[in-house]
């Protein structure tokens, strides 16, 4: 026996006076109607109603009953409602982890336009270089740039990151400028990541990875652009960062042709089958944001 659908049955009769009409509104047949309240009634061990071939009246069990029916039935649709408006409102606090510098340039607008959108929702958002672990730290986004390597995260791609390389022109007329991905090998490279024996720069139309020699590493891509207006070397950095540089003419664009191959952006989030509605709206608000750009 469905008990929750015997209770709606049994309390439609009740508020109806008969079977026909209760069972009209329930979409069900009389004969189903009346089966199901028999069954609560055995279940019960107690007579709910009183049928005759005229009329249906309740029994004092079933008065009695009729009013806890429907005290359950109404907390039970406010309960519905509830989980309906946290599932299309996002309401709470939503952390987020960025990078620091796509963090301040495109993780903080967005997060501004969706707070904007959403005023009932608190955000802390983190931003730092280091690798996190968002399950361990409690984030509810992450978001992380390069290759995932961790097959256990959730993750959803938003968009590729435009790389390319860089250097000042004083360091270009004093070391020139090279020609092809070979003339990097002898090159100051300022390298994005951990220091390393080995550093290799992927590159388009090279079929290996490319061979450099850092000067500076680093994981942060503002450091590195510093580091490259200082003429310190050629820097492999996302583009975003050097826009007002190359406008300026202070950061030049080298190897047109062989650029970096461009890394993604993902959105990592706790592996569960139904998202809380301020995580899967973010998340469908990012990926509707970056689609079909290039950040």
């Amino acid at each position: 026996m469905d008990k929750l659908a015997a209770i709606r049955a049994f309390v439609s009769v009740a508020e109806e006076g008969g079977f026909s009409a209760a069972a009209q509104e329930l979409g069900l047949s009389k004969s189903a109607a009346s089966r199901q309240i028999a069954a609560l009634e055995e279940a019960l061990g107690a007579q709910l109603l009183k049928r005759s071939t005229r009329s249906v009246r309740l029994t004092d069990s079933g008065y009695a009953y009729l009013e806890r029916c429907r005290a359950l039935l109404a907390d039970l649709e406010e309960a519905d409602r509830a989980v309906a408006a946290l599932h299309n409102e996002p309401t709470g606090l939503l952390k987020i982890n960025a990078p620091m510098s796509f963090g301040v340039s495109h993780a903080a607008p967005a997060v501004a336009q969706f707070m904007a959108r959403y005023p009932e929702l608190q955000v802390a958002l983190i931003l730092n270089d280091r690798f996190v672990d968002p399950y361990d730290e409690g984030f509810d986004v992450t978001l992380r740039i390069g290759t995932l390597e961790d097959s256990s995260l959730a993750a959803r791609k938003l968009a590729q990151i435009e790389m390319g390389l860089y250097a000042s022109p004083a360091y270009i007329e004093k070391h020139g400028r090279p020609r092809g991905p070979d003339d990097l090998k002898s090159h100051a490279a300022l390298h994005y990541g951990k220091p390393s024996a080995q550093s290799e720069w992927a590159l388009r139309g090279v079929r290996s990875s490319v061979s450099i020699r850092y000067r500076l590493c680093s994981n942060n891509g503002d450091a590195l652009r510093v580091a490259a207006l200082a003429g310190l070397g050629i820097a492999l950095i996302p583009a975003f960062l050097v826009r007002d540089e190359l406008q300026k003419g202070t950061l030049v664009a080298l190897l047109d042709g062989f650029e970096p191959k461009p890394i993604d952006l993902y959105a990592i989030y706790p592996p569960t089958r139904f998202l809380a509605a301020k995580v899967r709206l973010f998340i469908d608000f990012l990926a509707e944001r970056f689609a079909g750009s290039r950040p």
